[in-house]
């Protein structure tokens, strides 16, 4: 699934290519994609026609486009305006194409720009999807619950160290939990937890403040790191808006690295699993403690 780097890849690129257009018209190809909206395919996609696409703005994994009326060029004050969130699931792509390019085989909404340009939301697995929030441009209430993560500039650090602390669960699955810390999956909380040299099954509770201020400063940098990449692509399922795949997967340390040395101490890496997925250590650098929280 798309993380914080892979989103905020989209993101830039949206804003590079989308800002300002107007919606000529909308297509719903497929309700699936479409069904977190409550009123219906029909209904997104008439209002959705005619507006002006604003900056995309992002929270965690999730992104959204204030949308303006007329003949706003979407790039002033959004308040109050409605706004088009997006969540790419597992496989949501979102494609700025030329108009005449031959449709996706997984084209689910299709929105047709000034200037001959489609914006295309593609989505094999159909886990992701699309609304309209109403009145949502500057923080759609839909992911109002949604923290804020490491890279935003008005991240908390402080609280969110006495929030993790105060908890009494594992460590990894603590930083999955997005009403906690935002936009950290299952890459880049194992490599962040590397970086920090801490166990993924440590007890929240028995954590120092310096380790916590070493995790999160651990997240920070990896993330900016792939964000400079392109993200991560393991597949042709996660791509920017113009279908490139990122290359941060040939510098990960320990995600999807079993049995590969470890590029600290040369240990091979170790796979667990974990909540259905899979936590990959360095048995030497991440000690496992004594008393375990899942």
């Amino acid at each position: 699934m798309p993380e914080l780097p892979e989103v905020e890849v989209v993101r830039r690129g949206l804003e590079r290519h989308t800002t300002g257009r107007r919606v000529v018209s909308a297509e719903v190809l497929s309700t699936r994609a479409v069904r977190r909206h409550p009123a219906g395919a029909a209904d997104l996609a008439a209002r959705l026609q005619g507006q002006t696409l604003g900056r995309p703005r992002r929270r965690g994994k999730y992104l959204w486009v204030p949308l303006h009326d007329g003949g706003d060029d979407g790039r002033g004050d959004s308040s109050g305006d409605d706004a088009l969130l997006a969540h790419l699931g597992m496989s949501g792509q979102l494609l700025v194409r030329p108009a005449a390019a031959p449709a996706e085989r997984h084209l689910r909404v299709r929105l047709a720009l000034d200037g001959d340009l489609d914006l295309r939301f593609v989505d094999q697995r159909t886990f992701g999807g699309l609304l309209v929030s109403e009145g949502g441009a500057d923080l759609p209430a839909e992911i109002a619950h949604i923290a804020r993560d490491p890279l935003d500039p008005a991240f908390d650090e402080a609280a969110v160290r006495k929030r993790l602390r105060a908890r009494r669960t594992g460590l990894k699955r603590a930083l999955l939990d997005q009403t906690l810390v935002s936009g950290i999956g299952n890459i880049y909380a194992d490599e962040a937890l590397w970086r920090a040299r801490l166990h993924y099954a440590r007890p929240t509770e028995t954590l120092r403040r310096s380790e916590v201020t070493r995790l999160l400063a651990g997240a920070r940098a990896v993330m900016s790191e792939a964000l400079e990449q392109g993200g991560t692509s393991f597949d042709a399922l996660y791509v920017d808006v113009n279908g490139a795949s990122g290359y941060f997967d040939r510098s990960l340390a320990v995600y999807g690295q079993v049995g590969e040395p470890c590029p600290r101490c040369g240990s091979p890496v170790r796979r667990d699993p974990f909540m259905n997925r899979s936590a990959y250590t360095c048995p030497r650098c991440q000690p496992r403690p004594r008393r375990a929280r899942w």
